[in-house]
């Protein structure tokens, strides 16, 4: 006869110490390549300066790290369910960190170009792991708190990036500070890379929902190529006058991509695991939300790569004054993030829609706050439109993956999932590709003096936070593509 007395209850879940050692290594990890999203835009000024470098560098430093991230994200995942995810995470760390001292190091553009490059690379390695291992350490029913304690980790270092970067450049200098802003990643490097070599366990395990099977490899290449051959003409294009090539190589990377996905096809009529299985596309609503995950980003990603070069190059401030500007945004996202899951439970897809209505509410706010105030515009004017903007960022990044992920089957969740991570960052390349042609396309500086560079900066500010704003507009039209409610448990 079974005890149903009130007194018995079942023996609660524990969680073993060395998940919890390994959890603190993985978001170790975490850490780094999410601060390096946002830490190196307080430097672009600098190291404008100190390597004389042209306006297309300062949009590769961003969008090359951001692309080469999003393009290892799915064949690393499929790499750590072959080989084990352990060995993944600390390759991809190790080549991460050395990379970092490579950035540090770069004596021209071109070498630091390459050097961000790898470092995306080696970020996408290791990032997928970070879920994978969650998934095998953690039973559900303290997976979410994981998953939570994550969360936190994503929003505080990427809000805490400009901060940091522009204190290290206060405390060391133009020439000195940009290479330790990449330098900070050194002893984090060090020490986590030891830790996982001891605490994260070892083994191949499948992480449940990851697809199984060999790396698309011609998929790869063929998406990979399609996405540089897109992006090289849309940086470099304004700088060299938009010459004929630029125009081909969008017309190829448009061709690539639709190569591309005549490949997914056949090689899933083959029997084999396709890079992005082409049955995910028969969701019109799933389209819809790898859209706004695209747009969403390219509009916020480029809102302090923007101001950041107005702030520095445009009105003379110092790296820790621009790194300062984005405080309110900072702490609007860290509260927005803080109660995104409990509000996506109450209001469903209502909170995506509020989190995007306040973003572009506060980009269109700072986009009229340029064009009306012009050059004299001071922090202070910038911090209410911040801090809504931030609050709404915090409402949508947390919960928008899950509300995509709801329109698929549930047996296509893992592979939507990882889908919607590679569009993100897709998304902040294209992003600050757009922003940085727009931003230096329309710099005009008329006359010398001080008064003439801000004007000049101001105007192109202007016209840079317009699409910003227009792309905030886009991704509200867009948010209404997906589910009201996503389904328990899913």
């Amino acid at each position: 006869m079974t005890d149903s007395s009130p007194d018995h209850q079942p023996a609660p879940v524990v969680i073993p110490r060395h998940a919890w050692q390994a959890l603190v290594v993985l978001l170790a990890g975490m850490f780094m390549a999410l601060l390096d999203t946002t830490i190196v835009n307080v430097a672009l000024p600098t190291i404008r300066t100190s390597l004389d470098a042209s306006e297309a560098t300062l949009s590769w430093i961003i969008s090359g790290y951001a692309l080469a991230f999003g393009i290892a994200l799915i064949p690393a995942g499929r790499l750590g369910d072959r080989i084990g995810h352990k060995w993944v995470f600390f390759t991809g760390l190790l080549l991460f960190t050395l990379a970092s001292l490579a950035c540090g190091l770069a004596q021209n553009d071109l070498q630091l170009i390459i050097a961000r490059v790898v470092q995306g690379l080696a970020g996408g390695m290791f990032v997928p792991a970070v879920t994978a291992v969650i998934q095998l350490l953690f039973p559900p029913i303290a997976r979410g708190k994981a998953f939570a304690i994550m969360g936190s980790v994503i929003g505080v270092s990427t809000a805490l990036g400009p901060i940091i970067g522009g204190l290290i450049i206060e405390a060391f200098g133009n020439e000195n500070g940009w290479r330790l802003v990449f330098w900070v990643n050194l002893p984090i490097g060090v020490v986590a890379l030891v830790a996982a070599a001891i605490l994260l366990p070892a083994g191949s395990e499948r992480a449940p929902g990851t697809p199984s099977g060999g790396i698309d490899w011609v998929g790869l290449l063929l998406i990979s190529g399609g996405l540089v051959a897109l992006l090289v003409p849309l940086i470099e294009g304004e700088d060299q006058g938009w010459p004929l090539w630029t125009y081909l190589t969008l017309a190829a990377g448009a061709l690539l991509i639709v190569a591309f996905g005549f490949w997914e096809v056949a090689y899933t009529r083959w029997g084999k695991s396709p890079l992005v299985p082409p049955k995910l596309f028969r969701h019109p609503a799933f389209t819809g939300g790898i859209v706004l995950a695209l747009v969403y980003f390219a509009a916020f990603t480029s809102i302090f790569f923007t101001i950041s070069i107005l702030w520095q190059a445009g009105l003379g401030h110092t790296a820790l004054e621009s790194g300062l500007v984005s405080i309110p945004f900072a702490i609007g996202t860290i509260i927005g993030a803080s109660q995104s899951d409990r509000l996506a439970q109450r209001l469903g897809r209502t909170v995506l829609v509020i989190g995007v209505s306040l973003v572009t509410v506060g980009l269109v706010w700072i986009w009229l706050a340029l064009l009306l105030i012009g050059p004299e515009i001071t922090n202070w004017q910038l911090l209410p439109p911040l801090l809504i903007a931030g609050l709404g960022s915090g409402f949508f990044i947390a919960p928008n993956a899950q509300f995509i992920v709801a329109t698929v089957d549930r047996s296509e969740a893992g592979a939507a999932s990882g889908v919607v991570g590679v569009m993100q960052r897709v998304g902040s390349a294209v992003g600050i590709a757009v922003i940085g042609s727009v931003f230096f396309g329309t710099l005009v500086v008329a006359g010398p003096g001080a008064d003439a560079v801000a004007a000049g900066f101001t105007d192109s500010a202007t016209a840079a936070m317009g699409v910003s704003a227009a792309f905030s507009v886009l991704a509200l039209l867009l948010v209404f593509v997906l589910p009201k409610r996503v389904a328990a448990g899913r």
